[in-house]
C-alpha cells in the first residue's frame, strides 16, 4: 500500500506527519504519543492542515485485492 498526499506542499512538516498518521487510522492519542505532543496540538495541526486542502490518495495493488487484470477481446 502506497500513500499519496496531494497538495502536501500547502502543508507545514508537522501538518503531514499528522495526516498521515490520523489518515491511516490512528488515534489522536496514539499520534500525540507518538510525536510526543499534547492531543490538542495534534487537533490543532489536523483542522489547520484540511482548512488548507490536501487529498490523501491509497494505492493498493491490485494483486493486494485479488484482482489480477483481464485481457480485454479485440472488437
Amino acid at each position: 500500500m502506497k500513500i499519496e498526499i496531494r497538495g502536501a506542499e500547502k502543508l507545514s512538516f508537522r501538518e503531514r506527519q499528522v495526516v498521515v498518521l490520523k489518515e491511516t487510522g490512528k488515534s489522536t492519542e496514539t499520534i500525540a504519543r507518538t510525536l510526543g505532543i499534547t492531543p490538542s496540538t495534534v487537533s490543532t495541526l489536523y483542522n489547520r492542515a484540511r482548512s488548507k486542502g490536501y487529498e490523501v490518495v491509497i494505492v493498493i495493488p491490485g494483486e493486494a485485492l485479488g484482482i489480477t487484470e483481464v485481457e480485454e477481446d479485440d472488437e
